[in-house]
C-alpha cells in the first residue's frame, strides 16, 4: 500500500487533483468530506462544537452552520485551536478505518487540508502540494464559493505559508493556470510517478538509479531535511539519531543524484525490527548486509574503538521505492566503525577542500571507466576509501572531532 499526503490552501485546486487521482484509480481518503461526517447532527463532534462555540453555530433544523462557525472560529488564533483540537482527532480516527479497509496493493490518496499545520507531512511516503497565488485563491474563493472578500482573506491567513508548504512537498503542482492544466499536470504524475512508486513498493523492489555525476543540487539539502523527518517519524524511538551523509550532504560536492541517509540504531536487532515501518514509508530492503571493513584506525581517544572485527562493520540498508527521489538508507549501530566514519567522512570532506577535490577527481575517473552499476562504481572507489579511512581519523584525533 502507498499512502499519499495531498494539500493546498483553500481555493489552490487541491480537489481537481483529488478528482484526477480518484478517476485514474487512487482511493482518495478526503479530509474536507470526513470533516463533516463526524460534525453531522446526533454526532459527538457536533455536540462537542455546540460546547464550544455556543447554539448560534447552528441553523433551525439542528446542522452545522459552517459559515457561522468560521467567523467565529477563524477570527481568534486561541478559538482555532479549539475547533481543530475538537475535529482534528474525530477525522484521523475515521481515516484509519478507511484505511484499513482498502487493499494492499491500493494507492491511497489522503486528501488533508491542514497537513502542513497539523504536523502529519512526515507521516507520508510522498506530500503533493497543489499552489495558486493568494490572488488567484481569493478571485476563485468569491466567484465560485460565494466567500466575501474579507472571510476569503482570513481564511487564508489562517492556513499555512507558501513557504512552510514547500518546505514539506515533495511534488508541487502551480495551478496558475485552467482547471484542464492542472488535470494533465496531475495525470503525468500519477503515470511517472506515483503508479512507478506503488509498483516498486509492492513488489519489493528499489527504484533505478545509474551513478551518473552531476553538478551539486542545492535542493538536495532541502530533500534530505524531508527524509530525515520521514525516517526519524517512522523509525520512532528506535532511531538514536538520524542524518544525512554522504557527498550530497557536502556543498558544491558534484554527486551521484541519491540522497544518503544514515539511521543510527542500538543494535541490529533494533534495525530488523524497523522493517514493516520503513516499508511504510517507501523504503525497501537491499540485499547489502555490510560496508567493506577498513583496518584499524584506532584513534587516540580511548572511547573510540575502531576495531578489525568484520562483524562491526555490519549494517542494513535500504533504498527508495520512489522513482523520482532515489535514497539509500543506511542503518548503522550507535558506536561501531561504519556508523562513525559516515558522520567522520562528510565532516572532513567539508573542512578539507583539497580532499574534496581529490575525491570527486576520483568519482569522475571511475564514472569515465563505464562502471554504470551502483555496486561495480562503489567497489572502483573502495582502494581509496581505505587510505581515506585512516586520513580521516587523524584529522579526527588533531581536531577532537567528536561523532
Amino acid at each position: 500500500m502507498l499512502r499519499i499526503g495531498l494539500s493546498g490552501g483553500i481555493g489552490a485546486g487541491k480537489s481537481t487533483v483529488s478528482s484526477t487521482f480518484s478517476d485514474l484509480g487512487g482511493i482518495v481518503v478526503d479530509g474536507d468530506v470526513i470533516a463533516r461526517e463526524v460534525v453531522e447532527p446526533g454526532t459527538e463532534g457536533l455536540a462537542k462544537l455546540v460546547d464550544a462555540f455556543g447554539r448560534e453555530i447552528l441553523h433551525d433544523d439542528g446542522a452545522l452552520n459552517r459559515p457561522a462557525l468560521a467567523a467565529i472560529a477563524f477570527s481568534d488564533e486561541q478559538k482555532r485551536q479549539t475547533l481543530n483540537g475538537i475535529v482534528h482527532p474525530l477525522v484521523a480516527h475515521r481515516r484509519s478505518e478507511l484505511i484499513a479497509a482498502a487493499a494492499e496493493d491500493a494507492v491511497i490518496i489522503e486528501d488533508i487540508p491542514l497537513l502542513v499545520e497539523s504536523g502529519m507531512a512526515p507521516m507520508f511516503p510522498l506530500v503533493v502540494i497543489v499552489h495558486a497565488d493568494e490572488e488567484v485563491r481569493v478571485r476563485r474563493l468569491l466567484e465560485h464559493r460565494g466567500f466575501t472578500e474579507e472571510d476569503a482573506r482570513a481564511r487564508i491567513a489562517a492556513q499555512a505559508t507558501e513557504e512552510q508548504r514547500r518546505a514539506v512537498a515533495d511534488v508541487w503542482l502551480d495551478n496558475s493556470g485552467t482547471a484542464g492544466e492542472l488535470v494533465e499536470l496531475a495525470r503525468a504524475l500519477w503515470h511517472e510517478r506515483i503508479l512507478p512508486f506503488a509498483h516498486n513498493l509492492h513488489e519489493k523492489q528499489p527504484a533505478h538509479s545509474k551513478p551518473v555525476l552531476v553538478p551539486f543540487d542545492p535542493n538536495w539539502n532541502e530533500q534530505a531535511r524531508r527524509i530525515v523527518a520521514r525516517l526519524n517519524t517512522a523509525c520512532g524511538h528506535r532511531a538514536v539519531r538520524v542524518d544525512h551523509v554522504g557527498s550530497t550532504a557536502v556543498p558544491g560536492m558534484d554527486a551521484k543524484d541519491v540522497i544518503d541517509v544514515q539511521v543510527t540504531v542500538a543494535s541490529l536487532a533494533d534495525a530488523d525490527e524497523l522493517d514493516d515501518a520503513l516499508t511504510g514509508a517507501g523504503y525497501v530492503r537491499g540485499q547489502t548486509t555490510a560496508d567493506v571493513a577498513k583496518p584499524d584506525a584506532r584513534s587516540t581517544v580511548a572511547e573510540f574503538d575502531h576495531s578489525n572485527d568484520d562483524a562491526l562493520w555490519h549494517k542494513r540498508i535500504y533504498c527508495s521505492a520512489d522513482p523520482g527521489r532515489p535514497t539509500n538508507v543506511h542503518i548503522r549501530v550507535d558506536g561501531w566503525p561504519g556508523q562513525q566514519f559516515a558522520l567522520l567522512f562528510v565532516d572532513w570532506m567539508r573542512a578539507n577542500p583539497g580532499v574534496q577535490a581529490d575525491y570527486l577527481a576520483l568519482k569522475r575517473r571511475v564514472a569515465e571507466e563505464g562502471h554504470v552499476h551502483t555496486g561495480a562504481y562503489a567497489n572502483a572507489k573502495e582502494p581509496w576509501f581505505l587510505d581515506a579511512y585512516r586520513r580521516a581519523w587523524e584529522w579526527a584525533d588533531a581536531t577532537g572531532w567528536r561523532p
